[in-house]
């Protein structure tokens, strides 16, 4: 592909449902993506949930054009300074006001968008709240802590006509965009199979019973969640690995290349899923597994497998994570805004590198594996926000990943094979997987629609 075409392409590909027509030629880095926008209205947003992940990308939105992150929200008092102060070193002129309770935000009519980064048993609640209370959103994975959740928010989003993106920045990635459409334009055939994966070296974690610190609103953390006792070891981190809050590591992460895998399959909800593995590397108070295999089958004769080690750091394929496509012709790999073409016996065809170094990724970099990506990723949604269109991972398409993965969860937890509807991904005939389909929730605090 010549570069001339190649810059078409990226047009066409990663930008094209925006409807913009742009002159000369484009060039697509972290830094000159928030320039093109051209649009002089100015986006409010809020950020919800600034300890780690939210904190970087608040800074994230005050770097882009015509964007004031007007609110910082945590139930951490700690927090909220520390997210205003790097809100400020990025060039924003006002400082945000400070917020604990997200609910009192949402009232609020001059903020136009919410971020949200708080633990997953929040997402899909907080972004129902906030289609509803007239707001756009930007929700990271998973978009919901259960298949259910995920629906309602899909349905939140088209009831209200709001704007919602899921956090896969891998969907904004100019390179990668070009990859996955080669896929589909047959560069190794028909695509049958694809592998992905995640590789961390985490440690044990014990959680013991303690006093709810002064600087913590525990009953605001809790939220949706039904009520329990407050442990010491839980909060910040180690809640992804406890049913209750979190969804495990094919959540956590696996969400990310099962999205970019189902992008390259062009498949939507499977038809089979299995998963095996368990808590192996330690005996602590893990509830999800460390070492764990997901696979989905899909119409067609179609299949994706995830594999996941959390606590046994050795790579795979030289990656901390990534993803392989299978083909009758070949196969192409991936980890970030990049791919690299092979032929049936292994033979280097073609190799695609990202177009600017920040593009590039830190696979176990929990607050921003590239913060290149995360800029394009937010542009994105904030040209849907003003040109009222369905942005680059829209909630629909984040439900499908997120809810893929969460069945191989329950097909773990329940030691079987889950057979499922194609048309909609709904459990068919399996009364006890079909309970793990939504959860209980603390009184009031039910998402509707």
């Amino acid at each position: 592909m010549t570069m001339e075409k190649r810059r078409d392409f990226i047009k066409k590909a990663a930008i094209a449902s925006a409807g913009l027509t742009f002159g000369g030629p484009m060039i697509f880095s972290a830094k000159s993506y928030s320039n093109i926008m051209g649009a002089n209205d100015r986006i409010r947003v809020a950020t919800i949930g600034v300890n780690g992940r939210g904190n970087s990308m608040s800074s994230t939105f005050a770097k882009q054009k015509n964007t004031e992150v007007a609110c910082i929200c945590d139930v951490d008092e700690r927090a909220i300074p520390k997210t205003i102060k790097r809100v400020l070193d990025a060039g924003q002129a006002n400082a945000p006001r400070p917020e604990k309770d997200c609910r009192k935000l949402l009232e609020d009519k001059s903020i136009d968008a919410i971020y949200i980064a708080t633990p997953d048993h929040w997402h899909a609640p907080l972004t129902i709240m906030g289609c509803q209370a007239g707001k756009d959103v930007y929700v990271e994975k998973p978009i919901s802590h259960n298949p259910r959740e995920g629906e309602l928010a899909v349905a939140a989003a088209r009831k209200y006509d709001r704007v919602v993106q899921m956090g896969a920045q891998r969907r904004s990635a100019p390179t990668l965009a070009e990859g996955i459409e080669a896929l589909h334009n047959g560069i190794i055939g028909r695509v049958y199979f694809a592998k992905t994966w995640y590789t961390n070296n985490r440690k044990q974690t014990f959680l013991k019973p303690g006093a709810v610190p002064s600087w913590l609103d525990y009953e605001l953390w809790q939220g949706p969640a039904p009520r329990m006792a407050y442990k010491e070891g839980l909060i910040h981190y180690d809640w992804h690995w406890f049913w209750h809050w979190g969804t495990g590591e094919a959540l956590n992460n696996g969400t990310h290349e099962v999205d970019v895998a189902r992008w390259g399959l062009g498949v939507d909800f499977p038809i089979r899923v299995s998963s095996v593995g368990g808590r192996y590397q330690y005996r602590d108070d893990w509830e999800t597994p460390d070492t764990q295999v997901i696979t989905m089958d899909y119409p067609g004769g179609i299949s994706l497998m995830w594999e996941n080690r959390s606590s046994n750091g050795r790579q795979i394929e030289s990656r901390d994570r990534g993803i392989i496509f299978y083909g009758e012709k070949g196969s192409l790999d991936t980890g970030g805004d990049m791919y690299t073409v092979y032929d049936s016996e292994g033979k280097l065809v073609k190799e695609v590198k990202p177009q600017q170094k920040e593009e590039s990724m830190q696979g176990r970099n929990t607050a921003s594996p590239s913060l290149g990506l995360d800029s394009l990723h937010v542009a994105d949604f904030l040209d849907a926000m003003r040109n009222r269109r369905r942005p680059n991972c829209d909630v629909e398409l984040g439900h499908k990943s997120t809810m893929a993965m969460q069945i191989g969860n329950i097909a773990w937890r329940l030691k079987r094979d889950i057979q499922l509807d194609p048309a909609n991904g709904h459990i068919i005939g399996d009364k006890e997987a079909q309970q793990l389909w939504s959860r209980e929730y603390e009184k009031g605090w039910e998402p509707k629609v």
